[in-house]
């Protein structure tokens, strides 16, 4: 009916100069009647034929329905206002900022003609207008953040952090806010005597990530530095003059399948989250804020370069090629002819290349070759439920030249190296490590970290483990090592993060030793004494002993592995992590704890004076964290 009734008023628009009393110039174009002016009729109904008046009642109906649809409209309009006003407070009440509408209010026309409207009114059925619920729950287009911008095709997303960190201890560990595991001092000493507090802002990081697309190839570069760079002397008397370190700086390519990465990264024997990513938000370094981390956990952050290959959503292979460093801690007793070139070929440990401690640790380390990582991670899991896994291969070699005398009791110098006094050996050595992250229920993970190696002792980070020892004959043995870390992390709500992990670390003795002959002292001393040194890592005393038909006394024996020898370690760690307020451009305030248990145990206490009474083998501390972090949208 209603397209038999255009029809009609069609022929009547055409029919309409005829009819008029006053009809304009017969080459123009008929204006359109508003809908609600009065038409222009004939001024005589005796002229007008039956058919005019038939299409002037169905010319009258036309307009009266474009006036209901008109009207309809403006109600519609309307109700779709009081909808807008009622979202928006009902984004002020929940504190959220105001938008712009989801639904862009319906406007009618000021002046809706019969000619131009009832075709459209008539085709269409009127809008209706959506519910607030349909409204508030519509996808809004995501507005990048106000720190972001463009130059080119590259995205630039700055990034970081403040952060306040108070921590206390209850011995005097003396690392800083981040925990050196290895110096927890025992009970008998001053340091394990006195507690330890400290306000530090080092911790804040400024960083800068980048993404650009290039065809098919998609580039992301990462770079993140924080504050816990060389400390000069005094620093915490006056100025607090925290020094800026680069922590992370990498660029990544990836094109369909495959995928490299070079800079210096989070190494590849860091467990993962997701995939094999190199971002901070895809690894598990556990949410502890002692920056060095939950004891037991294998990692490093050195410069390399990755390969990796994703045959599928769910699986992803990698290569990685890392900077290598030999190290042999304080904890390693090297034998004579050793000891005096070690600073060229084992990084002793033993703190601040620029600072005090420089004269006894190099940069230099004459690695053999880069260490050599390989690594495989499964991501899946049913519906709502991510669960990922990997796995990682290490393999390293080891090299030395040692000066080896007939008297190892005389240790040789460089200024006596000949083909007949020394030797070289290398080894090679190597680990294994797995992960499984699995969200058990809805925002509940279970997270569990396994390591064990024979060489790779330099990766279970802030221990000062060993990765091999020396022998007097010169030849070299890898120390056996392994570490885990078991725990959860719960998100409880959007503002609340619950964490707790119990951890270890296991480091095995290797030791070696020689026998050396000297006389008998004392009066009417005759004959010699058999004197036996041990070397290497985790060993007891030594021998000294009158040999078959002497007469005389011998000298002392000779001590055990130091303090630093250390063979197991563990730590319980509970947190909250609480989001005090959160805008999406402007950031958020959280307030993050830690709570920890750290213990060491040494192989061996070399201090007969101070030893340590039975019913205390350990060194132990109990730690707080308590940090203020703003974050960066």
């Amino acid at each position: 009916m209603r397209a038999f009734a255009t029809v009609l008023l069609g022929i009547s628009l055409a029919a309409s100069p005829l009819l008029a009393r006053a009809a304009g110039e017969a080459g123009k174009e008929d204006t359109p009647v508003a809908a609600n002016s009065a038409a222009a009729l004939p001024d005589k109904p005796a002229a007008i034929k039956p058919e005019a008046s038939a299409i002037e009642s169905e010319v009258q109906d036309l307009r009266s329905l474009v006036e209901e649809q008109r009207a309809e409209l403006e109600a519609q309009r309307a109700a779709l206002k009081a909808q807008q006003l009622k979202m928006a407070a009902l984004e002020e009440k929940l504190g959220v900022p105001s938008s712009e509408s989801t639904a862009a209010p319906v406007t009618a026309s000021p002046a809706i003609s019969a000619a131009a409207s009832v075709a459209t009114v008539a085709a269409s059925p009127a809008a209706t207008p959506a519910p607030l619920s349909a409204a508030l729950s519509t996808p809004q287009e995501e507005k990048p953040s106000p720190l972001y911008f463009k130059i080119g095709a590259a995205e630039f997303y700055p990034l970081g952090f403040m952060d306040l960190t108070n921590i206390f201890r209850t011995t005097t560990v003396g690392t800083g806010i981040g925990t050196g595991f290895n110096s927890l001092p025992f009970s008998n000493s001053v340091a394990g005597k006195g507690t330890e507090d400290r306000f530090s802002a080092q911790n804040s990081r400024i960083g800068l990530r980048t993404q650009a697309k290039f065809g098919n190839a998609e580039v992301t570069g990462y770079l993140e530095a924080d504050f816990l760079g060389f400390t000069p002397p005094n620093v915490y008397d006056t100025s607090n003059s925290d020094s800026l370190r680069m922590r992370l700086y990498w660029v990544d390519y990836r094109n369909g399948w495959f995928e490299m990465l070079g800079g210096q990264s989070w190494s590849m024997m860091t467990p993962n989250r997701n995939g094999l990513s190199a971002l901070p938000a895809d690894l598990f370094y556990s949410q502890d804020v002692d920056t060095n981390y939950q004891l037991g956990l294998t990692w490093a952050r050195q410069a390399g370069v990755r390969f990796i290959v994703h045959p599928n959503s769910h699986v992803a292979m990698g290569l990685s090629l890392e900077n290598a460093e030999q190290t042999c801690p304080g904890g390693v007793v090297l034998p004579p002819g050793v000891s005096a070139n070690d600073g060229s070929q084992c990084d002793t440990n033993s703190g601040s290349l620029t600072g005090s401690g420089a004269a006894s640790n190099t940069s230099s380390v004459a690695n053999l070759h880069p260490d050599v990582i390989v690594k495989t991670a499964f991501d899946g899991g049913p519906e709502g439920h991510h669960i990922h896994f990997d796995v990682a291969g290490l393999f390293r070699s080891f090299k030395a030249v040692n000066l080896i005398s007939s008297n190892l009791a005389s240790p040789l110098t460089n200024g006596n190296l000949t083909g007949a006094n020394s030797m070289s050996d290398t080894i090679h050595g190597g680990g294994i490590a797995g992960t499984a992250n699995i969200e058990l229920v809805k925002n509940f993970r279970f997270i569990a970290t396994a390591f064990y190696s024979s060489g790779g002792g330099r990766y279970i980070a802030s221990t000062a483990g060993p990765d091999f020892i020396v022998r007097p004959d010169g030849n070299l043995s890898g120390v056996k090592s392994g570490s885990g870390i078991g725990g959860f992390e719960y998100q409880v709500n959007p503002k609340t993060i619950i964490y707790g992990y119990y951890s270890g670390a296991y480091f095995g003795k290797d030791v070696d030793s020689v026998t050396t002959t000297v006389n008998a002292t004392g009066t009417g001393a005759s004959g010699t004494c058999s004197v036996v040194t041990n070397y290497g890592y985790g060993f007891g005393p030594g021998t000294s002993t009158l040999n078959a038909g002497a007469v005389g006394t011998c000298p002392g024996a000779p001590g055990g592995s130091t303090n630093a020898a250390n063979r197991y370690f563990y730590e319980p760690t509970f947190g909250i992590h609480y989001t005090m307020w959160r805008n999406p451009s402007y950031g958020d305030l959280r307030l993050m704890t830690q709570f920890s248990y750290a213990s060491r145990a040494p192989w061996y206490v070399n201090n007969p004076a101070t030893a340590i009474p039975s019913n205390l083998p350990t060194a132990h501390a109990f730690m707080t964290y308590i940090d203020l972090r703003y974050d960066l949208p």
